[in-house]
Formats: C-alpha cells, structure tokens, sequence
C-alpha cells in the first residue's frame, strides 16, 4: 500500500493524515480490509508502534473497526475535507486583539533561537546554572508537593509566598508592603499584561523607556497602547521627554535601567512622582535584577519614595532562580489591588500552588538570599572575565557601557552603522561565536551597531576562549 507521508509533525501523525486521505480519495471502501501492522511498518520504513499508534487513533475517532482474529478494517467513510487535519489556510484575525498580536509577530521572534552550532553564545536571559540550587529546589519541590493542598490556589498567591516577599522587600528593597499588596503572578510578561488589562484602553498611551525592553513593548502594543519613547541618558529616563498630553501608563526601570544601565538618579525620581500626581496617570517600575549589583548595595525601589499610592512594583524570580519558574510579583497600589486579582482570577484562577509553597519555605529557610550571594559572586567573575577579554581586544574600537549591575553589558562598535551588523553578526555564528543585536530594543532604530551581550550562561573560562574569536570579528569589521 502506498501512502505519502508530508513531513509535518510526527511520525504517527503523518501516517493517520496519510491514511485518511487515502480514505477520502476512495483507495479504501467501507469494510476494506487495512494492511496488517507489521506489513505496513515494513513497507514504509516505519516502526511497528508508529503504525499501531496510527491505527488506534483511526479507531478512536471511529474510521476503524478492529475484529479480533481478521484484522483492521474501515468503519465508516470519510469526507475529503476531513482528510486533512491541518487548515488549507489560515483564517484572518477574528478581532482587534488578535491583529494586533499577529502584527507583534512573536513567532518570528521564538523562531529567532541561537543555532546549536553556536559555541559560545553571548545571549542575554540564559539561566546561572548553578547545581546546589537544583538540589536544593528538588528538595523543597518534594516537600511541597506532599504538604500542598489540592485544592485551586488562592489567585492572589499563597499567603506564605506573600509574607516572605514583603519580609524580603523591606530589608533588600526598602519597599514597605503587607500581603494584601502582594499579588503573585507568572512572571514580569504577566505583571505588565494584567496591568495593562485594568489600566489601558485600545488607544490609551503608554511611555516606554527609549530603549526597552522588547518583550514589555510587545504586550503594550498587542493590548492596543499608543506607545511614547522617553529617552534615556546616563540618570535615566529623561523627564523633559515625558508627554505632554497625560498618559495612562509609565514603565521604568529605575535600579537597573534595561538594556543600558544607567540608574534613575534621586532627583529624577522625585520629578517622575510627582508628574505622575499632576498626570493622574501610573507608573510600573520594573525591578527585574535590582538584586545584582557590583559596586554597591541595592539601590532602595522607586515604590518605596511614592506617598500617593501610584507604583506598581513588580519583581520577578526568572532572573534571581530560573526563568522557567514563571513566578514573579506586583505590589499593587491599594487603588487598584481588587482590579488587579480580579484580572489575575480571569486569566488563570491563580498560580501553582505548589511551587509557591516550595518558593515560600525557600525564601523562609534563607536559602534564597544565600543563593543570591553565591550568584552574585559568580556574576561578578563573569562579568569581571567580560569586561577584561572586550578591553584586551577592543582596541580602541568599543565603546562599553558598564552598569555595575546585572547580568549583561552593552557594546558600541565605534564609527560602525547599525546596517553593517548583520553581516558582523553572520561572521561570528560562522565561526561558533552568538552575538546579539541591541536593536530589537529600540522603538527607533539606533543609527550604530550596538551589541547586547549577556554573560551568565558562560563560565569565565569559556568567556576567556570566546574573546580571540570576537576579536577576529571585529578585526574583519574594521579591515
């Protein structure tokens, strides 16, 4: 029997659409007898699970009968239509929401991975792996897992995870909160999404800071704001680049500003306060890794200067643990606490109860913070190891943004437009080397190359190798 498998999805998949198209086509009649498994397997090159897989699901969806002791054979007919489960086209957005989202084209962007043949990839969001954390999370998983009750959670977040972050902020963070302020969520991207839920209309204006980072203008965006860029220079946002008319909603990053650096100076925080007072308009400071910082201790949160109860502070553990947690928090203003865990019920009824649990004895037991102080002591040598091997090579030809903080550098190639990085950045794949562009970060493209180049996922060993082969990308740039 032959059957023409089309290459999408699995195996399995591929023969049941191969098989019902060639029940619509008329090959095989109601009561025809199908081709044993075994003789199938063999005549296709197949496994013999990969057929019986096939089968069953024909059967289930009562195209096949089988008798026990004759064999398989068609139950029912089959409409060509049916044949194919894949859709000939793909339907147009079916509402505003849904053209904005395919306007975001976020799956170009998760197609957009480094290749595996990339040796030393310098990608900014890669995970500190750290095995005494993996341990010890293992540990505390388990414990959770026998202790948490089965219930849904309560969509607000675990009481005990709440308290420990409110303990955590006010000695780390100086943010003052009681667990009524807390609400946990799924990580940064679902603080800004539900904040953009309660606060903004397809329309409203949102500030961003010029550069950003791209991930929160997406949401933005596919939740229908008018973004404004206000630039940033060495103190941070510009206030004299916020809006005159009054926004809804301004987005910062004050400790660590994403992806250049620079901090929010005092002055500056003052002023953003009080325009959002005049503005009647709010303001989401993101903390993402205020917690890593080299020079200094952590810097105390805007949320912590505001009286008139107009930040949202959010913090996320996708950077401090591991981004695939997905847990992360938003100490909401009282104003808007009701609106914000009604919109969390909404989307999810909560998160999992039981690595909050697992998080909440973490964070209680010290494990936490003493993991924060071993990361930040191996993020210092990584850093440390970067920022030596870009000197020794750079020769004359970057310019360095150093942060003192963080988890990633950014890098100007000097008297290099921003055209001829593609080229720079094929160069470096070619030779086993991932360099990132910092444009994707910028809602007006930046006029020279910049590079965004993250330095956790790399040993300061690793680091050392990479530097000659960063150095013969910019040798063949500047040639």
């Amino acid at each position: 029997m032959h059957l023409q498998l089309d290459g999408r999805g699995p195996l399995h998949a591929q023969l049941t659409r191969a098989l019902k198209t060639a029940l619509a086509g008329g090959r095989l009649g109601q009561g025809s007898r199908l081709p044993p498994t075994r003789a199938l397997a063999r005549d296709l090159g197949l496994s013999r699970n990969t057929v019986l897989t096939a089968y069953e699901q024909l059967r289930a969806e009562g195209f096949m009968a089988a008798r026990v002791g004759s064999g398989s054979f068609v139950a029912a007919p089959l409409m060509a239509e049916a044949a194919n489960d894949a859709p000939a086209t793909i339907a147009p957005p079916q509402t505003a929401y849904a053209r904005r989202a395919r306007n975001a084209d976020i799956r170009r962007l998760l197609r957009n991975k480094p290749r595996a043949s990339v040796r030393y990839s310098f990608q900014y969001g890669l995970p500190l792996i750290n095995p005494a954390l993996t341990t010890a999370w293992a540990r505390e998983l388990a414990h959770a897992a026998a202790y948490t009750a089965p219930d849904y959670p309560d969509p607000q977040g675990v009481p005990a995870l709440r308290e420990a972050i409110c303990d955590y902020l006010a000695r780390r963070r100086g943010v003052q909160a009681v667990p009524e302020d807390v609400l946990v969520v799924g990580g940064t991207q679902q603080a800004v999404s539900l904040a953009a839920r309660v606060l903004l209309d397809a329309g409203d204006m949102a500030v961003v800071e010029e550069p950003q980072y791209f991930a929160l203008r997406k949401v933005l965006q596919i939740h229908g704001a008018r973004l404004h860029g206000a630039d940033v220079d060495g103190d941070g946002m510009r206030p004299d680049r916020l809006p005159v008319d009054a926004p809804r909603l301004i987005c910062v990053t004050p400790s660590h500003q994403f992806p250049g650096g620079s901090v929010l100076s005092l002055a500056r925080r003052l002023e953003l306060l009080q325009y959002a007072r005049m503005q009647d308009c709010w303001i989401l400071e993101d903390d993402y890794d205020g917690e890593f910082r080299y020079d200094t201790q952590p810097l105390a949160a805007l949320r912590s200067l505001d009286r008139d109860g107009r930040v949202l502070y959010v913090g996320t553990f996708s950077k401090t643990l591991f981004p695939s947690l997905r847990l992360g928090y938003v100490v909401m203003p009282p104003a808007l606490r009701d609106d914000l865990v009604t919109a969390k019920w909404a989307q999810d009824f909560g998160s999992s109860a039981i690595e909050q649990a697992a998080l909440a004895r973490f964070m209680a037991g010290g494990g936490f913070e003493r993991h924060l102080r071993r990361s930040s002591r191996t993020l210092l040598e990584r850093r440390t190891a970067l920022l030596d091997g870009l000197r020794a090579v750079g020769k004359g030809r970057l310019e360095i943004n150093d942060s003192h903080a963080g988890m990633h550098l950014v890098v100007w190639l000097k008297d290099q437009p921003d055209a001829a990085l593609d080229a720079i950045l094929a160069h470096g794949e070619s030779i086993g080397l991932g360099l990132y562009t910092i444009r994707p970060h910028y809602l007006r493209r930046p006029q020279r190359a910049g590079l965004l180049m993250g330095f956790c996922g790399l040993s300061p060993a690793q680091i050392r190798e990479a530097m000659p082969l960063f150095e013969q990308v910019l040798d063949r740039a500047y040639a």
